[in-house]
């Protein structure tokens, strides 16, 4: 054979994820058109991903920093939430980086080694990533289902066994079938010689495995849970609605409207943690079993766009999870801004001094306590109910 065909031209197909692809196959029968994107498509793609990177980087690093800096949101249920922000941000530095240079340089340059490890590492910060969002929204149920035992059942050692639990399985469903080859197609198609490729070629039975576990047990595990969490919620706000009958009536009306926006606001925040958790696996998943019984039938550019907005889900988790809780809000104003967060903080506390003087001022008075014992009493009616709202509502939409 002469020298200059001893080495074909390869080309490094899309890899990602439990099912992405992954050998090393030569290029003959791929148009030279559908093997490269021209420069300014290349500037494009690479810039949009760029941000996307930085976003999630910059998000998760913030969540992350504010629980560790906050001396209120070192609770339990917030690690959690580091544990995802961690996933998150591996998806970011250890996947995504990778996966740019991968699916616009047109091949791997990283060498064999490291491409079995960037495969490994994509399965399991993405089953991870997910993995931690049905314990989650397990930990979340378990709160607001039984909100006075939740802290002795829910230990700090019951937290960690939950977390090494997410990401045992999370390596025992990547880098143990990936390194001794169990995801491998028979018949010796998976040639790991040729090193100018890096792409995840896979089984039928290991794409049903892997899917199952990674993807469809916890989806169906955290659709129930945000079902019955929703089914809970709209039964509580009828029981408080039936408890506070009377007080109803002689705020015509008003609290009936507090009724509804409580009841609105836990629907729509289970719909946006639910809405943007399938929108952006669902797709992925579906593909991805198919595309291991038949890898024709799935276009490569559509399988990089699907695995791409799985990875989109590690941008928007530090925002969805966080949006909602004034506590991480206030932590990331704190860390973002930290004049304002303490010019703010002086003005509160001088606001609170001179309420104080004031309360002092008043008490030192003899005030009449038949002309105001019926108001203090409606009010603080008033104020109990309102604050077994709030609670119920922080309750549903807090983590």
């Amino acid at each position: 054979m002469p020298e200059n065909e001893s080495h074909p031209p390869y080309h490094v197909a899309n890899t990602h994820l439990p099912a992405l692809n992954g050998s090393f196959l030569p290029t003959d029968a791929i148009p030279e058109e559908e093997q490269e994107y021209s420069l300014p498509e290349k500037a494009v793609i690479g810039a949009i991903l760029t941000v996307m990177v930085f976003v999630a980087v910059v998000g998760n690093l913030l969540v992350c920093a504010a629980v560790f800096t906050d001396r209120r949101l070192k609770r339990n249920s917030n690690f959690f939430i580091v544990s995802l922000a961690i996933a998150d941000l591996l998806v970011a530095l250890v996947v995504m980086t990778f996966a740019i240079a991968n699916d616009i340089h047109g091949r791997w340059v990283f060498g064999s080694i490291f491409c079995k490890v960037w495969i490994s590492s994509d399965i399991m910060c993405s089953t991870a990533s997910i993995l931690n969002l049905c314990v989650i929204s397990l930990d979340r149920y378990i709160h607001i289902r039984d909100p006075l035992r939740y802290e002795a059942w829910m230990t700090t050692r019951k937290t960690v066994l939950f977390i090494a639990t997410v990401w045992i399985l999370s390596v025992l469903i990547s880098f143990v079938p990936t390194h001794l080859g169990w995801h491998e197609p028979p018949m010796g198609e998976n040639s790991t010689e040729l090193q100018e490729l890096c792409v995840f070629n896979i089984n039928p039975v290991y794409a049903i495995v892997s899917s199952t576990v990674s993807f469809y047990i916890p989806c169906v595990v955290m659709v129930s849970i945000y079902v019955r969490l929703y089914v809970y919620a709209r039964r509580h706000v009828q029981t408080i609605k039936r408890t506070h009958l009377a007080e109803r009536f002689h705020t015509n009306g008003s609290s009936k409207s507090s009724y509804k926006v409580s009841d609105h606001k836990a629907a729509v925040t289970l719909g946006i943690i639910m809405g943007v958790f399938l929108l952006c696996w669902v797709p992925f998943f579906i593909v991805n079993p198919i595309a291991a019984f038949c890898s024709s039938c799935i276009p490569k550019l559509v399988f990089q766009i699907l695995t791409w907005c799985g990875y989109v889900n590690s941008c928007l988790n530090p925002i969805i999870y966080s949006i909602f809780n004034t506590e991480f809000r206030d932590a990331f104003r704190r860390i973002l801004f930290p004049k304002c967060f303490l010019e703010r903080r002086q003005k509160d506390v001088l606001r609170g001094e001179a309420s104080t003087a004031t309360t002092t001022a008043l008490s030192s008075r003899r005030v009449n306590k038949a002309e105001y014992g019926p108001p203090l009493t409606e009010n603080g009616a008033s104020v109990r109910r309102n604050s077994r709202e709030r609670l119920f509502v922080d309750k549903v939409t807090s983590l």
